[in-house]
């Protein structure tokens, strides 16, 4: 018997445009695979200038990174952003050799396992939690282990 769903508030937005971006449903669904619980969540597209100011502004790092997760609250719900910046995501996945729809699912479950606490530079026992946890999604989602 397939698992109930959690109830998902998901909106997407595409200011960077929706050339090569991930489609509305693929989004839902990888969101949904990460997700524990009850959501509210949005997923930003983004191009590289508003990536690298949001990275700027919130993380003193003057370059745009590939995902940005900005949790509400640590009670309740889950409710956060998903800051995906488009030309960094593609530029990796042919850097590293990977299809572009499998590194942004890898992506989103990263993001959303930040969301909801998962930290991988508080050490490495964290860091192999969280990884252990985004391959095991990943691999029910049908993608390849993005650590290979």
């Amino acid at each position: 018997m397939p698992r109930p769903q959690p109830e998902l508030a998901l909106s997407i937005q595409y200011p960077g445009g929706k050339d090569n971006a991930p489609t509305r449903h693929q989004v839902r669904r990888w969101v949904t695979a990460a997700c524990s619980g009850a959501a509210e969540i949005t997923v930003r597209f983004v191009d590289a200038d508003e990536g690298q100011q949001l990275n700027h502004d919130y993380r003193n790092k003057d370059y745009a990174t590939n995902v940005l997760s900005f949790p509400y609250q640590d009670e309740g719900p889950l409710m956060g952003d998903l800051v995906v910046c488009l030309p960094v995501v593609a530029r990796e996945a042919a850097q590293q050799g990977k299809s572009l729809t499998a590194h942004f699912a890898h992506l989103i479950v990263h993001g959303m396992l930040h969301l909801q606490g998962f930290d991988h530079e508080t050490g490495p026992v964290d860091a192999a939690k969280m990884e252990a946890r985004e391959r095991k999604i990943l691999e029910a989602l049908g993608y390849p282990d993005p650590y290979l």
